[in-house]
């Protein structure tokens, strides 16, 4: 149970949420096989498919592609921070 918080008058308290790239990765190839299986299911079906559908199957691959942008600028980013470290423990 959180302690007290600056709003009630007691002190600020930190929490850390912890998530791994492990969990991130898996959590996304999950979705893009969620989408995969949409697109299977509408072009098994394509006479039954309606313009709304089409448009909603977009709107989730444009999702899932921009969820994979931010996780390749995400480990990017890590890896970048990781290479300065190194870097400069070598000149110390």
């Amino acid at each position: 149970m959180p302690g007290p918080t600056p709003l009630s008058g007691g002190s600020l308290e930190t929490s850390w949420a912890t998530i791994s790239f492990g969990t991130l990765i898996k959590q996304y190839i999950k979705l893009q096989s969620q989408i995969v299986s949409q697109v299977r299911a509408v072009a098994s079906k394509i006479s039954a498919a309606t313009p709304g559908k089409f448009l909603l199957l977009q709107f989730s691959m444009s999702q899932v592609t921009q969820i994979g942008d931010s996780l390749s600028n995400l480990i990017s980013q890590v890896q970048s921070v990781i290479n300065n470290a190194v870097r400069n423990q070598k000149t110390q």
